[in-house]
């Protein structure tokens, strides 16, 4: 048999192979929350951000369904990542938001990428080491910190990009460090520190396409800012993080599995690693086959929820790297093969990724981003 016959005779192997765990990710949800941010903020253009596999939701498929919707390029952590997407077949613009090393910067023959300049030092490599024209965005430091030029250092920097012959600035950003609290104390610190550094930019650079310093929590404040372009996130998903604004978002993934055991235990027996659940009367005990390596957050142990014909479960004992335990006293009819619901596309559900962060004492993004690339995702 030759090779590329065998390949597609494994492929096919594949195809017809079900998974004991699968991400649902529902097209018609991630449709209506970027509506939803068009009819909000007409103002902006969107920049869907795509990294971390799309914070844990598949950076092909979301690319797929979002690539026809107008938006005006699409925000990677990194080379890699636009790899990816270019390898696919993604015609759309990519901003690599994460820092990329000046060497590969130059040697990157993909098409249409644009690369973030994270601060001054790297600016200085860069001007020194491309030998074509590439796109940038440049990043000032509002006060995060992370990344960014000081905006004392704007004249400096301002000063390199004009006497380089391949660095095309097309954009300058920034980012929130503080917008999804209640207090805007900080936040419009930041707004202050932008509207002036941005200045020496408009002047030097007419023809400068995008401004963007917004993320999700931070759209509420695009009235007040000199932006053009917001990066959403989180929200796309169907979490929004501002405290100020709540737009109507619908979660887009659901992942679920099935019930891989059934038993009865004793009053006085215990569940899980370290016995750290001990059955008070008899409980029907399911197994589900996710456990930590899947993304089930450990520290759900004995206080999360999995949910089973439409209850609400009880995770008890340990989660396991490969499995969880849940109490299935009350549904009685439950057997071997029933579907299980590992993270609920129900927002006001125990255990959807809002609820799940909430009870494990973390943020919705540790929930979805930390879900593996392996995992089958079905667009539905």
């Amino acid at each position: 048999m030759g090779l590329l016959k065998y390949l597609r005779t494994l492929k096919k192997s594949f195809n017809r192979y079900i998974p004991s765990v699968e991400i649902l990710i529902s097209k018609n949800n991630l449709l209506h929350n970027l509506e939803e941010y068009k009819k909000e903020y007409p103002q902006l253009s969107l920049a869907p951000v795509l990294k971390s596999n799309a914070y844990g939701h598949g950076i092909l498929q979301i690319a797929k369904i979002l690539g026809r919707e107008g938006i005006v390029f699409f925000v990677v952590d990194s080379l890699c990542e636009a790899a990816v997407l270019r390898n696919d077949g993604c015609k759309s613009p990519i901003l690599v938001i994460g820092y990329a090393s000046p060497e590969n910067i130059n040697n990157d023959k993909l098409s249409n990428v644009a690369f973030t300049i994270t601060g001054l030092e790297q600016l200085q490599a860069i001007a020194r080491i491309i030998k074509t024209r590439k796109k940038f965005h440049l990043k000032i430091d509002t006060g995060m910190h992370r990344q960014g030029i000081l905006p004392e250092q704007a004249n400096d920097a301002i000063k390199i990009i004009k006497t380089s012959n391949f660095i095309n600035l097309e954009g300058v950003c920034s980012h929130f460090a503080n917008a999804d609290d209640a207090d805007a104390g900080f936040t419009k610190l930041q707004i202050e520190r932008w509207e002036k550094a941005v200045v020496p930019f408009k002047q030097n650079f007419p023809n400068l396409k995008f401004f963007h310093i917004s993320a999700t929590a931070g759209v509420p404040y695009s009235g007040q800012i000199y932006a053009n372009v917001a990066r959403i996130g989180m929200g796309l998903y169907g979490i929004d993080t501002s405290s100020l604004t709540k737009l109507n978002l619908k979660p887009v993934l659901q992942m679920r599995s099935v019930i891989s055991s059934v038993k009865m235990i004793p009053a006085g027996e215990c569940v899980g690693y370290g016995i750290t659940h001990k059955a008070s009367k008899p409980v029907k005990v399911a197994t589900v086959p996710t456990g930590y390596f899947e993304g089930v957050d450990r520290r759900l142990s004995n206080q999360g929820f999995l949910k089973v014909a439409n209850r609400h479960c009880p995770i008890i004992g340990k989660i396991s790297m490969n499995m969880t335990s849940i109490d299935i006293t009350s549904l009685p009819e439950i057997k071997l093969g029933d579907s299980v619901i590992i993270i609920s596309d129900n927002k006001n559900d125990f255990n959807s990724a809002e609820q799940m962060a909430k009870l494990a004492g973390i943020t919705p993004y540790e929930i979805l981003a930390r879900i593996p690339q392996h995992l089958r995702r079905m667009v539905i």
